[in-house]
């Protein structure tokens, strides 16, 4: 993958991983000391409106919360426009949900991250991640894909998508993005999910988290306008399939089943 993919690609959806490592602690397949590091890698991660806080507190005190929730009532669940599946319905946490684009279910909270930019005294920029935690009453998830249906779907629509903008001739106008939807069809990616995961579950999250983040490449038009309306218009088509494949495919990796 060319170095610019490859810095297109640092930045994950963080409740993948939130949800990943949460679950396997309630599993009993990690250790509850190694959550905050795994969640927040070297990010600054705080929780707002956690029970019994007044305060926004660092992340090792706000994931007790999740002490008492089975894990397979944790969810990952990833919202688009048009595709709120997995939320509780109209609400403070549905609207945080949706502008986020990602969420942490139970069936009685959910945690929505929200990224707060910052510049220090001498001009570097640096992010604060924020978890605000809504209480919800009766929530009931959303019948998801499977891993395997979910790996299936993300196959296809990633060879569709190659097809339809080498068509579109994309190398011309974003060829890191043409070099790195081919390299995923023959995926080399070193993300990983914690213990408890089977094999097709890291298979499927390795793949789609990289191709998550690839795909910001499309979302910019390439230097010097070499992408004009239509040719706009044609490339977003192009990617939508492949864009919700992605999400099913993380959701369905994450909250796939834990094994001992």
């Amino acid at each position: 993958m060319s170095p610019a993919a490859d810095a297109a690609t640092r930045v994950a959806r963080r409740s993948t991983r939130f949800v990943a490592w949460v679950r396997a602690w309630r599993a009993g397949l990690v250790p509850f000391d190694e959550l905050p590091d795994e969640i927040a890698r070297d990010e600054e991660h705080l929780v707002a409106d956690a029970p019994g806080t007044w305060t926004d507190v660092p992340l090792p005190q706000g994931l007790p919360v999740f002490a008492k929730v089975h894990p397979d009532d944790i969810r990952l669940v990833l919202p688009a426009p048009g595709d709120p599946r997995g939320l509780p319905g109209p609400g403070p946490l549905t609207g945080a949900a949706m502008l986020s684009g990602e969420a942490v279910m139970t069936p009685t909270f959910g945690f929505v991250p929200e990224v707060r930019r910052h510049v220090s005294g001498s001009g570097v920029e640096f992010e604060t991640v924020l978890w605000r935690f809504f209480p919800v009453e009766n929530y009931k998830p959303v019948f998801q894909m499977g891993a395997a249906e979910a790996e299936g779907e993300l196959t296809l629509a990633l060879g569709e998508a190659t097809t339809q903008l080498t068509k579109l001739d994309v190398a011309q106008w974003k060829p890191e993005l043409a070099g790195a939807l081919q390299q995923l069809r023959r995926p080399e990616s070193t993300a990983t999910l914690p213990a408890g995961f089977d094999p097709r579950a890291r298979r499927l999250f390795a793949r789609a988290s990289i191709l998550d983040q690839v795909l910001a490449l499309a979302e910019t038009n390439a230097p010097g306008g070499a992408l004009n309306g239509y040719e706009a218009q044609q490339r977003d088509a192009a990617l939508r399939p492949l864009l919700t494949a992605c999400r099913q495919a993380l959701v369905a990796a994450c909250n796939s089943p834990l094994h001992a």
